[in-house]
């Protein structure tokens, strides 16, 4: 493995694991004990581990992996905690920072690969969303899981819409439901789905391909996507804005206080 020309305090992270093959960055999730889950330090590593190898030019495609049992379980525990006694205000702020996270790999200017070794609810199926390429092992299960606790999954929308379409999110956004790798294959969440065997086998031979291709002609193809779909970064900006306001709102609302509350005391929201 070779060195990468990243901050040292990222390089001393134990929430992620910067690695690097030759032209290839491997970024991996490290907090197998809470399922990959994220809180607000993890989204900040993560997000400055993001520009650093989406600013070296001796990268050439960056991979997004985790260790452990599941991909990402989403929100952590202790950091929903604390958001459910944010003000509004602090909400906004607290969304903006996962909504630049997101921003971020989905228009890094390199082709991204998400290896899911495991399951992924909520803004983990959001990283998997923005990603360029995924694979997923057959056991994974997926999950946009918010409408249970009164909330929305606002921020990771744009993107999780993008991949799945719209007719699917209006389905999954709404009944919170799990659904497997096959479904999510089939929706264009995931390109392929393999045994975890297999699973380093099908991301190496995805990069041996991309090694084939010109840099610079990768990156055009990237944004020709993004231009036809009428997508830019400043737009998705402004539309990050929306969507972070409208989440701390549901946050602090009612329905989405007595939703927190129930979950985080184990027990049924007002509405069941």
């Amino acid at each position: 493995m070779l060195a990468l020309s990243v901050p040292e305090a990222l390089l001393m992270s134990t929430a992620l694991k910067i690695d690097r093959d030759g032209r290839v960055a491997r970024l991996s999730l490290s907090r197998p004990e809470v399922h990959n889950a994220f809180d607000d330090q993890l989204i900040a590593t993560l997000t400055e581990a993001l520009k650093s190898v989406g600013s070296d030019g001796a990268i050439g495609v960056v991979v997004l992996a985790a260790e452990g049992a599941s991909f990402s379980a989403g929100a952590d525990l202790n950091w929903m905690q604390r958001m459910a006694a944010y003000s509004e205000a602090e909400n906004l702020q607290d969304a903006l920072k996962l909504a630049e996270l997101m921003r971020t790999l989905a228009f890094l200017p390199k082709p991204t690969i998400a290896r899911v070794q495991g399951s992924a609810f909520g803004g983990g199926v959001g990283l998997i969303a923005c990603c360029d390429i995924a694979f997923a092992v057959p056991e994974a299960r997926f999950g946009l899981t918010e409408t249970k606790l009164g909330l929305v999954p606002a921020v990771i929308s744009p993107y999780v819409i993008g991949a799945i379409g719209a007719r699917h999110a209006r389905r999954w956004f709404q009944n919170g439901a799990l659904f497997d790798a096959a479904q999510a294959q089939a929706m264009g969440l995931v390109h392929e789905v393999c045994g975890l065997d297999l699973l380093d086998q099908m991301v190496a031979r995805e990069i041996g391909w991309l090694a084939k291709a010109g840099p610079t002609a990768m990156l055009v193809a990237k944004r020709l996507v993004e231009g036809v779909q009428g997508r830019d970064e400043p737009g998705q900006k402004k539309l990050d804005e929306q969507t972070a306001a409208l989440i701390a709102r549901l946050r602090v609302s009612p329905e989405g206080q007595a939703g927190l509350s129930a979950f985080l005391d184990k027990r049924n929201p007002p509405w069941l």
